[in-house]
């Protein structure tokens, strides 16, 4: 027990002394050189503004976890159901990849305008800017994982008599799961950023939509205050998918229990 606490302790422990230290340089940096909070408020000066303002806050931050969930939810079903179809199958690979780099090409913000006219002001253009954000790497990862089976096991398993479910469900599956979780951990922050995107100008609620009004009054330390509520309920959702990942494919890691 004890030295499982220690090992967990040595785990957080450099990324909690990377982040003091960042804080307190963007502290000592802000006032060494004299910046005006309107320029770059200073960490104690957010964290003021967070004090502040917390009982707004955090019905917006709701909100905007509402919108990223949604979206990634909606991810993870699409971009897994594609991922599988497009790694097991050759032609459907080369026919959809293409499409899909293209459509990921295409920059989300650009697409607010067209969805608040197709939807309105609201929630959907955040769900869906969400949905789109995260689904390319979703989906791109998991076809990576089900097509990169070794022709040898194929043709071992194919020789035993297993049908082609058979190599998709034992090994396919299987094999495509690391890279589920890793494309997981990058389409959960890729979704908060494409809610609060669709937020600054798509929404009448949500963190992007109270930054807009703060930058309109000038309140820099609320813009600020916000973006760290969001940072953290991303580092939140990261490190819950990095532990289920840790503990349900710990097989694919080197060390790995």
């Amino acid at each position: 027990m004890n030295d499982a606490l220690s090992k967990r302790f040595r785990t957080l422990l450099p990324p909690l002394i990377t982040i003091v230290l960042f804080l307190l340089i963007w502290e000592v940096g802000c006032l060494v050189l004299g910046i005006d909070e309107f320029v770059l408020p200073r960490p104690t000066a957010t964290l003021a503004a967070y004090q502040k303002w917390q009982s707004a806050i955090w019905p917006n931050a709701w909100q905007t976890l509402f919108t990223t969930l949604v979206g990634f939810g909606l991810a993870i079903l699409l971009g897994v159901g594609l991922g599988m179809l497009i790694g097991y199958s050759a032609l459907l690979y080369s026919a959809l990849y293409p499409l899909l780099i293209g459509f990921n090409s295409v920059p989300k913000a650009a697409l607010v305008p067209v969805f608040v006219i197709w939807f309105g002001i609201g929630t959907m253009p955040a769900i869906l800017i969400a949905f789109l954000i995260a689904f390319f790497p979703i989906a791109v990862n998991v076809a990576t994982g089900v097509a990169t089976v070794e022709p040898e096991m194929r043709d071992v398993l194919r020789s035993l008599g297993a049908s082609g479910f058979d190599l998709f469900r034992k090994v396919g599956f299987p094999r495509a799961m690391p890279y589920f979780f890793a494309s997981l951990k990058v389409a959960i922050t890729l979704s908060f950023v494409g809610s609060v995107i669709a937020e600054l100008g798509a929404s009448n609620r949500g963190i992007g939509n109270m930054m807009v009004i703060a930058s309109s009054r000038f309140e820099v330390p609320l813009v600020f205050a916000g973006l760290m509520v969001v940072a953290v309920m991303g580092i939140v959702l990261y490190a819950i998918f990095a532990l289920l990942e840790r503990r349900m494919v710990a097989w694919a890691y080197r060390g790995g229990t």
